[in-house]
């Protein structure tokens, strides 16, 4: 491990069981993100629904991530109270995938979604708060490792259903047959929150079922089961469960802990004052955690919450709506051409994260986001001027994926440094990300319908334009909040020097 300071090193290897834990439950997370684009068609077969009936399934899911994102702080206030939350989350997974084969109706699987959706905002928030306490200033490495396996997840679960998916119409009726050409596009389009224009498709929604995409699912299932069993192992190398099991140790105990491995005793023993206690992201608001702070403390959460609005928001629409651009014209690319964007897109989030795990250490990750956010919106721009060439598509596709994949990690790790692991940044920092890929997929899905597919790009620069003004604004008011606190700081210490000449008279 040259590329990493032994400091990091020891600290790693000192808690090496949490970090591959909360590593391997993210893994989990982008199983559940990327498997219902690909499989849409066949669950609608499956449950013989007509397409604008499961599309509601789409949003089910979102929605549900949403309220986990938020609600998932309630969850942290010990390491027992999280890795229980944990473990539930990815068993409940599991338990998604081995019954959705078993759903013959719309609303059973929307159901089912729904709780998927749940656990993976609770996990989101987890790991990545658990992470942030345990490494602090040295979090930012990490956190790019564990939004790597995301990246992971997510281009394995499409390759693993892939085999059963079918390439006719899986309902037959009256005789007839979608083409293999028609379902994949139509698999294709459906890979985000689709849009109202697909009703003239010919699917039958009586018939014989003929589909094979339950094995699909059981796979995954079983893939994903040894992840709650490893939540389960180091619950009981913590004497979490078993016999004698008992309160043992608190998250504020492993902050210590974990400063200590860095030989900073100062920072050990401030870390009481200034340990984070996150809670769900709406009784962040009521527990008096921004109560007495300066605007500028305030202003960090809402700024931070922007930027990752804008870029999660960026990362589900042009997943979800790439295909739908590039096949519409003027590129008009093939069916089978255009299905690969998707794959080449999540190939660039998923490189760009491994390759900032060893950048991470020797850049700052201000640093790292001010390349990342300069990328996005240069890309965004050519990819808006060269709208004609399908090569700069293809190219285009990665680098954004490339440099959007750092933004996530990075501002995480950023936010809660500059606020001195005090307030609720983490938790609302996630909430804000699933907020905003939740709505900006159905904002630039209504403005595709209604202005055609051009306005796919001009919407990915608007919302990139966005996230650097709202990144500018939060470096501006970092400015503003540390020269409060820098003049907080020094009234308290006149008040204290004063009370101590008063007692000395």
């Amino acid at each position: 491990m040259r590329f990493m300071d032994p400091r990091v090193w020891s600290l790693f290897k000192s808690n090496w069981q949490h970090t591959l834990t909360y590593w391997s439950v993210f893994f989990s997370f982008g199983l559940c993100v990327a498997f219902l684009g690909p499989t849409i068609l066949d669950l609608r077969c499956q449950t013989q629904s007509s397409l604008q009936e499961i599309t509601w399934v789409f949003f089910s899911q979102q929605l549900f991530l949403f309220l986990g994102s938020s609600i998932g702080g309630l969850f942290s206030k010990s390491l027992k109270c999280s890795l229980s939350a944990l473990a539930l989350s990815t068993l409940l997974i599991s338990i998604v995938f081995a019954i959705i084969p078993l759903c013959h109706r719309v609303m059973g699987l929307a159901v089912a979604m729904a709780v998927a959706g749940l656990a993976m905002g609770i996990i989101d928030t987890i790991a990545n708060l658990q992470l942030v306490r345990l490494y602090q200033k040295d979090s930012t490495i990490f956190l790019q490792a564990l939004h790597f396996f995301v990246g992971l997840g997510a281009l394995v679960s499409p390759l693993i259903a892939d085999p059963f998916l079918s390439e006719t119409a899986c309902v037959l009726g009256n005789g007839t047959a979608n083409s293999s050409t028609t379902m994949r596009h139509m698999r294709n389009t459906l890979g985000g929150i689709p849009t109202n224009n697909v009703s003239h498709y010919p699917f039958h929604t009586e018939g014989e079922v003929v589909t094979n995409v339950s094995y699909a699912f059981w796979i995954m299932a079983l893939i994903n089961l040894p992840i709650p069993i490893a939540v389960f192992a180091l619950m009981y190398k913590e004497r979490m469960i078993g016999c004698g099991s008992g309160v043992r140790t608190r998250l504020l105990e492993r902050d210590e802990l974990a400063m200590r491995a860095r030989g900073s005793t100062a920072s050990a023993t401030s870390s009481p004052q200034n340990s984070t206690d996150h809670h769900g992201l709406f009784s962040c608001c009521r527990c008096g955690n921004f109560s007495g702070q300066p605007w500028g403390f305030i202003g960090i959460h809402v700024l931070g919450g922007l930027v990752l609005f804008f870029s999660d928001g960026i990362v589900g629409a042009y997943e979800g709506f790439v295909y739908s651009y590039a096949v519409d014209e003027p590129l008009s690319l093939t069916h089978k051409t255009a299905g690969y964007l998707t794959s080449v897109f999540w190939a660039g989030i998923t490189a760009g994260r491994l390759a900032a795990i060893p950048l991470s250490y020797r850049f700052q990750p201000s640093r790292q986001i001010t390349i990342t956010q300069v990328g996005v919106i240069c890309t965004m721009f050519m990819l808006l001027m060269l709208y004609s060439s399908a090569a700069f598509l293809f190219v285009g596709t990665l680098a954004l994926g490339l440099f959007i994949s750092g933004v996530y990690p990075c501002m995480l790790a950023y936010t809660e440094d500059i606020l001195n692991y005090r307030g609720c940044a983490t938790t609302v920092l996630v909430t804000s990300a699933s907020m905003g890929e939740m709505l900006l997929q159905l904002l630039v899905g209504s403005v595709m319908h209604s202005q055609g597919s051009y306005s796919f790009m001009v919407c990915g620069v608007i919302f990139s334009c966005l996230g650097v003004c709202s990144y500018l604004a939060l470096l501006l008011c970092w400015r503003v909040y540390s020269t409060q606190s820098t003049e907080g700081v020094e009234k308290s210490t006149k008040a204290e020097s004063s009370d101590v000449n008063g007692v000395n008279h």
